[in-house]
């Protein structure tokens, strides 16, 4: 869960510092998946009973709002 935490924000962050539109966008390809699979982890941990159902709702809420921020 931490790796994909850390993923998300570097991925753009390394696009961003490459000289084409082609690599950024490639990047945020990969920021995605690492946003998906955080988003598919806190499910999970909410089910095996890691957080509370309501702390894992206000993560990908949060975790909405980021996507749409960075990727949209």
């Amino acid at each position: 869960m931490r790796r994909a935490a850390v993923s998300f924000p570097m991925n753009i962050a390394e696009g961003a510092a490459r000289k084409s539109n082609k690599e950024f966008i490639q990047f945020l390809h990969i920021a995605l998946g690492s946003m998906t699979e955080l988003d598919t982890l806190i499910l999970l941990s909410a089910e095996l009973g890691f957080v509370s159902k309501t702390d894992s709702e206000v993560l990908i809420e949060k975790l909405d709002i980021i996507g749409k921020i960075f990727l949209v």
